[in-house]
């Protein structure tokens, strides 16, 4: 299976954590809002999963790249 991440902006607190990270796929737009990287390739499922988690609001969500299904970042 491949992951996509997507930030939700409307509850991202512009921790940092994701462009800290991961600078060439994730980045602040002129709200300081983190936003992902556009064509930036996407992360390994372990790091994406890992990422999601460890997310402090919670804005990283997870969706099967296939399917567009989300994933329960805790389930899996």
């Amino acid at each position: 299976m491949t992951y996509r991440i997507e930030v939700d902006g409307e509850i991202c607190i512009s921790s940092g954590r994701c462009v800290a990270e991961y600078p060439d796929r994730f980045r602040f737009d002129d709200e300081e809002v983190a936003q992902g990287v556009p064509g930036a390739p996407p992360l390994p499922d372990d790091a994406a999963l890992r990422l999601a988690r460890a997310c402090p609001s919670g804005a990283l969500l997870v969706f099967d790249a296939d399917t567009g299904d989300e994933i329960d970042i805790f389930a899996t």
